[in-house]
């Protein structure tokens, strides 16, 4: 085994069967977080890879990336290997895990493309256009749990525009991915007889009739929703049985690639319309067209030799001629397939715009509902508050009068008993006294 951390790579062989760890070799320029950790510097980057995101750049922690986070929604995150695979037989590992919310989405897309950076970007398998490679997609496509498909295109299938992505899928497996609490594992297996993708140790779909080509870049893209998942990566490790087997591109791939390359650039240069500035033997005006040769009189040729010279230069200038014309062609073809990508793109922001604007309108009739609702509570409230002012105020002034009537009248002193008490005293005093003294004259009487 030949590891640039083998001390640190204890803990992740431990779960890799002794015979596959004895057949494979880490190849580090096209991995990361196969140590336990994404950057050991502490920096937010991953060494090797190139990061992108809408409208946040994905975040690196110690042990993992973020391309998505839990808020805010329809965002996008991306990271791409800066070298291609060199290798024809490999396997790739990625650990992954998808949290959010009970109805949440979005979609994780594992890649193997050629020029993925440039062509695929951020993008997922929905929103990618032409692409040249394979995309591996985890998504809840179907309204089902969760489901990993694989996709493959040779660059003339537009996805974007396609009317159904769906049906253009290879091998599907069910698999249920969100919220499982732990990382999820898929591999990604090619040999040189059969390709084979396993989910969590177990074979979700194989196929002995691809064979994806080295020059490759390795990525994975993630996209969420608009109640969104948060999809976090741990590692993504490619392996090889021998490292030194190394194969360039192939001479047509590098042509097709030279030739993208050049369309292109046909968006910053302009082109050169008669496309021959470079023979010799064939002059350009001042606007880059061939010149016509210029006509001859049938006199003037005398000899065989001068006639094949200028029936030669002729169909040479014809040849020329539809040369240019089909590469001008070619290149408004993919000027106007960029057109329409641009028109389409910015027909869906309208269409969301106006969405928005819909639900702008319908607030503000809400509101306006809201504001009259609140005036007539405001104008009710006022007049039972009134109504009840004067209800107090009618009750508060009968019963103050009924009360001071009450007090006056319990209230006024009263001496009629009084006077009739101490007269009544007084007579019966007098009425004792008389009849003492009438007894004490009366005449005695002896036994």
């Amino acid at each position: 085994m030949r590891f640039s951390h083998p001390a640190s790579l204890a803990t992740w062989l431990a779960g890799v069967s002794l015979a596959e760890a004895q057949a494979q070799f880490l190849v580090d320029q096209l991995s990361f977080g196969y140590t336990g950790r994404i950057n050991d510097k502490g920096q937010q980057s991953v060494p090797l890879f190139s990061i992108q995101g809408q409208p946040d750049v994905p975040e690196v922690l110690s042990n993992k990336l973020i391309l998505t986070q839990p808020s805010p929604g329809n965002a996008r995150g991306a990271v791409w290997g800066d070298n291609p695979n060199k290798y024809k037989e490999w396997v790739a590992d990625v650990e992954f895990r998808v949290n959010g919310p009970e109805r949440g989405g979005g979609n994780l897309n594992i890649w193997l493309a050629r020029r993925g950076l440039q062509d695929v970007g951020t993008a997922s398998v929905y929103k990618v256009g032409r692409f040249d490679g394979l995309a591996l997609v985890i998504d809840r496509s179907g309204g089902g749990a969760g489901m990993v498909r694989g996709f493959l295109n040779d660059g003339t299938t537009d996805y974007s525009t396609h009317h159904s992505v769906d049906s253009l899928a290879f091998g599907h497996c069910d698999y249920s991915y969100r919220n499982l609490g732990r990382p999820s594992q898929i591999k990604l297996r090619q040999t040189q007889h059969n390709f084979k993708v396993e989910v969590d140790g177990r074979t979700c779909f194989e196929s002995d009739k691809i064979q994806l080509p080295p020059g490759y870049n390795f990525g994975i893209t993630a996209a969420s929703a608009e109640n969104p998942d948060s999809f976090e990566v741990f590692k993504m490790v490619v392996m090889t049985e021998d490292l030194n087997a190394q194969h360039e591109v192939s001479p047509q791939q590098q042509a097709n690639q030279q030739q993208q390359q050049q369309q292109q650039n046909s968006w910053a240069t302009p082109p050169n319309p008669g496309g021959h500035g470079h023979e010799k033997n064939m002059p350009v005006d001042e606007r880059g067209w061939e010149k016509d040769i210029a006509d001859a009189s049938a006199d003037s040729i005398t000899s065989s030799k001068a006639q094949f010279a200028d029936l030669h230069n002729r169909l040479q200038s014809v040849n020329h001629h539809l040369s240019t014309i089909f590469r001008v062609v070619a290149e408004q073809s993919s000027v106007g397939e960029k057109r329409h990508e641009e028109t389409s793109q910015g027909i869906h922001d309208i269409k969301q715009l106006l969405d928005k604007l819909g639900k702008i309108d319908a607030m503000q009739n809400q509101i306006l509902s809201l504001e009259r609702e609140v005036k007539a509570i405001r104008q009710d409230t006022a007049n039972k508050v009134k109504d009840s002012e004067n209800a107090i105020k009618k009750m508060l002034g009968s019963s103050h009068g009924d009360m001071l009537l009450h007090v006056a009248d319990k209230a006024t002193p009263k001496h009629g008993k009084l006077i009739f008490v101490i007269i009544g005293s007084q007579v019966v005093l007098i009425a004792a006294y008389i009849w003492y003294e009438r007894k004490k004259t009366l005449p005695k009487k002896y036994l």
